[in-house]
């Protein structure tokens, strides 16, 4: 048996602790971890006992890692996964990061594809094709985004939306090219929008 025989505060972090044992360093860990564990100096610890403890810090630096994400801009389980598996973590600490965030509602895949349409729809006028390419892209289910179309866009939405698009293309950019110029170029810009064939048809015939 090991003896804790040292628990110092670390000066750049109030929050983490340098854990001695046998009068050596031995790691750091957050305070949360060392509650959990119940580590006081003069503890009698087990190599089992300690790599636990390890284990433990790793996962809290994992769930950290992740409301970090988090706090910059909401995203889907995918990203933040994507992002812990560059950043080094194993499959296991992600997984149980990922239900750590779900858990505490940090992460709802519902909300972000919600929250992602509508910015995409006010601020890009992006179609029904793009919005579902980019949640798809994104790792969102196919029930979740056929939800979120289903709640945010009809195709009268979609007509009036492209509509405004190409007037406004019609009255800047392409204002000076010829009617099969304005055709072909208007047609192929709300495609890339992501607007389906029947729209940009509707649309096409309105404004020229």
């Amino acid at each position: 048996m090991s003896k804790i025989t040292k628990i110092e505060q670390q000066k750049r972090n109030k929050h983490r602790f340098s854990i001695y044992i046998d009068g050596v360093f031995a790691f750091g860990i957050h305070e949360d971890v060392m509650v959990k564990f119940r580590l006081e100096k003069g503890n009698e610890i087990d190599k089992h006992f300690i790599e636990n403890v390890v284990k433990e810090e790793e996962q809290n630096k994992a769930n950290n890692y992740a409301l970090n994400l988090l706090s910059y801009r909401a995203r889907s389980e995918k990203e933040i996964k994507n992002k812990m598996f560059q950043k080094g973590y194993e499959d296991s600490i992600i997984d149980q990061s990922i239900e750590f965030l779900y858990r505490y509602k940090y992460l709802d895949d519902k909300e972000f594809a919600l929250s992602f349409a509508k910015d995409k729809i006010n601020l890009k006028s992006a179609g029904e094709k793009l919005i579902r390419q980019e949640l798809f892209y994104k790792g969102i289910s196919s029930d979740i985004i056929n939800d979120v179309i289903n709640v945010l866009m009809d195709e009268d939405k979609q007509y009036t939306a492209a509509l405004e698009l190409a007037k406004k293309k019609l009255n800047s950019t392409y204002k000076h090219d010829d009617k099969q110029a304005k055709q072909r170029k208007l047609c192929s810009f709300l495609q890339r929008k992501g607007y389906s064939y029947s729209i940009v048809s509707r649309v096409l015939k309105e404004v020229l």
